[in-house]
């Protein structure tokens, strides 16, 4: 449940009430029975906790290639698929013996 802050505007007092998103905001002021109007709050800022959260993560791949190009580096480009090797036979080798 969210906190909220409200200002009195008879004595200007400020409170801070814990109450659901559903609840009705408060009217009166509990200092001195006046009218209150509910502040705009910050809210919490987001805190990721635990390894692996960069800034870089999900950059577009537009903002990389344009960083690339301004620092002078290139992607390499993708290895051609080479010749697959022959397979060693199935099998036993026998070692060799001079």
């Amino acid at each position: 449940m969210p906190t909220y802050e409200y200002e009195c505007l008879k004595c200007h007092q400020r409170f801070e009430v814990f109450q659901s998103i559903k609840e009705k905001p408060k009217k009166k002021c509990p200092n001195c029975g006046g009218h209150v109007k509910r502040l705009l709050g910050t809210g919490a800022g987001i805190i990721f906790k635990g390894s692996g959260f960069y800034t870089t993560d999900y950059r577009k791949p537009s903002y990389t290639e344009a960083a690339k190009k301004e620092s002078g580096t290139t992607t390499p480009a993708a290895p051609a698929k080479e010749a697959a090797a022959p397979k060693p036979s199935k099998g036993k080798a026998s070692p060799n013996k001079n």
